[in-house]
């Protein structure tokens, strides 16, 4: 295996292990283990843990931009909207590590934040900021669509976070496409 298809399956089992234990409680040794590396040959990867959670960071923004951007390949209007909030359910129905990953990489950068660690969410905001562009002209280059569509996204993050199923009362102030897949 190259060094590149190694990072790769560093950055894969990264994403797994950060998901589930988050930044501080998340070590290295794991997600060498995972991996089938020694940790030295991690750093020689990576040079630091903070580089590997913001990669798996970068790398689990930029597989969601990516699956709004193929769904809305060659639709227009609110077909556009519909087919992003399916294919995001489907991306978080099959591969839940995506969605966790996400919510421990908001905590991390508040936490870093709050700690005054201001460059730490830098990578992270600037793609989040690539995300809601692509978004934003998916829909047409309207902010408002852009910011309602990532709101209830944001919603949607919440509620399969806290388990509530589909079908639940909680889910009927969606749109059909945008409700939990089962």
């Amino acid at each position: 295996m190259s060094a590149e298809e190694r990072r790769e399956s560093v950055i894969r089992a990264a994403i797994t292990e950060f998901a589930r234990g988050g930044y501080s409680a998340t070590s290295t040794e794991v997600i060498a283990r995972r991996v089938g590396v020694s940790q030295p040959y991690l750093f020689r990867l990576f040079p630091s843990k903070q580089a590997m959670f913001l990669a798996a960071a970068g790398r689990c923004l930029a597989d969601t931009r990516r699956v709004f951007e193929e769904a809305a390949e060659g639709l227009e209007g609110e077909e556009v909207l519909h087919s992003m909030a399916r294919a995001y359910q489907r991306l978080i129905a099959d591969d839940p590590d995506k969605l966790l990953m996400q919510m421990q990489v908001y905590a991390a950068v508040a936490a870093a934040e709050a700690a005054g660690d201001h460059a730490f969410g830098e990578s992270v905001r600037a793609a989040w900021l690539e995300l809601f562009d692509s978004v934003n002209l998916a829909l047409g280059a309207e902010v408002d669509g852009a910011t309602t569509f990532l709101a209830y996204g944001m919603l949607a993050n919440t509620l399969t976070s806290l388990g509530f199923p589909a079908g639940h009362r909680m889910w009927s102030g969606f749109y059909a496409s945008a409700q939990p897949v089962d």
